[in-house]
């Protein structure tokens, strides 16, 4: 096991520095201190070279010049808050309104956009881990109350990669984090994540509306492109999406949470890549990168469906829905999340 620093551009002149944790199998995962960003994630070729099972970029500029918020960590509330307001024990808060009149991915100041303070890094036989930490006011991203985050990455010799959130408050806030990384392990000249193999432990997804809000409604998988009950290419679930306003998924899937069953297993027959997930929370959103915007990139490459976001958390809009989850942290309580990803190559 091993970690090394390595220099990563410069944020809003702020020097950026990449961590490299490589395990005994030679598994490679890189990290970070911008926005805890999962930069890649290799892992050793048949041919005795090394192949990313994300999309990635070696120049942070291609991280930050677009809105996809490309494999940052998100908070403090992933996904969109409806009305950019909510209720939090009888108290009415009023939150930046980043997507029309919503709030998305934590409005413009949330996790994804500040350099996160490096608290710790460990290496022992059998694992390395980074903790990274971030302390956010109400000035700085309109959320009530000052959060302290801390977000632990470990990589194991079983080729486990898991990110642990812990988060404090000194008042009544929420808490609902993920990770935006986007998977594609075909080869790199592969265009589009169709010959993907997706399988979710899910029945159920959400209904929303226009602006992809929940109506609270679940809606069965059965008979509908939603359904990767068994496994199934992605190819075909997205052509039956082809006439749809986002021609592809941005959607919620309820899921049995679990670290010891997979969530979801993401597969390339091709190469023999695969991607295990592992959330103890009950909602997947999986957006598959429906864009041609030319600063969506992966080694220079721009095409709708180049990856696919699978991103772990609570129910979306839960402030709305509380059947959904309870999100709110209170004072003085500390609120802990696991996502974890099991790679076989």
């Amino acid at each position: 096991m091993d970690i090394a620093q390595v220099p990563f551009g410069h944020f809003k002149g702020d020097q950026v520095t990449k961590y490299v944790m490589t395990n005994d199998n030679g598994v490679q995962v890189g990290i970070l201190d911008f926005a805890g960003l999962l930069q890649s994630f290799k892992v050793p070729t048949k041919d005795g070279g090394m192949a990313d099972m994300v999309l990635t970029s070696e120049n942070l500029d291609e991280f930050t010049n677009n809105g996809f918020c490309t494999n940052r960590l998100i908070g403090r509330v992933a996904g969109r808050i409806a009305h950019g307001e909510f209720k939090i024990f009888g108290k009415t808060v009023k939150l930046e309104q980043n997507e029309g009149e919503n709030t998305l991915h934590g409005g413009t100041n949330g996790f994804y956009n500040h350099i996160w303070h490096v608290d710790d890094t460990n290496v022992t036989g059998d694992y390395a881990s980074i903790t990274l930490s971030l302390t956010l006011s109400e000035k700085d991203d309109t959320f009530p109350g000052t959060i302290h985050v801390t977000a632990t990455y470990t990589l194991d010799n079983d080729d486990n990669l898991t990110l642990k959130f812990g988060a404090t408050s000194d008042s009544d806030t929420v808490f609902n984090p993920t990770n935006h990384t986007y998977w594609n392990m075909a080869h790199a000249d592969v265009k589009t994540v169709d010959n993907l193999i997706l399988q979710v432990n899910s029945q159920y997804h959400l209904a929303v509306d226009g602006g992809k809000i929940p109506t609270g409604e679940k809606i069965a998988n059965a008979g509908t492109p939603f359904d990767f009950s068994k496994p199934t290419r992605l190819g075909d679930a997205l052509e039956q999406m082809a006439s749809t306003k986002e021609n592809g998924f941005d959607d919620i899937w309820v899921v049995e949470p679990s670290l010891t069953k997979p969530v979801a297993t993401l597969e390339d027959k091709a190469s023999g890549r695969k991607m295990e997930l592992f959330s103890d929370r009950n909602g997947l959103v999986m957006y598959t990168m429906n864009s041609d915007d030319q600063a969506v990139y992966n080694h220079g490459q721009v095409h709708p469906h180049l990856g696919i976001a699978m991103e772990a958390q609570t129910l979306s809009d839960a402030p709305h829905h509380p059947e959904f989850g309870d999100i709110t942290l209170r004072p003085n309580e500390k609120k802990n999340c696991t996502i974890k990803w099991h790679v076989e190559y």
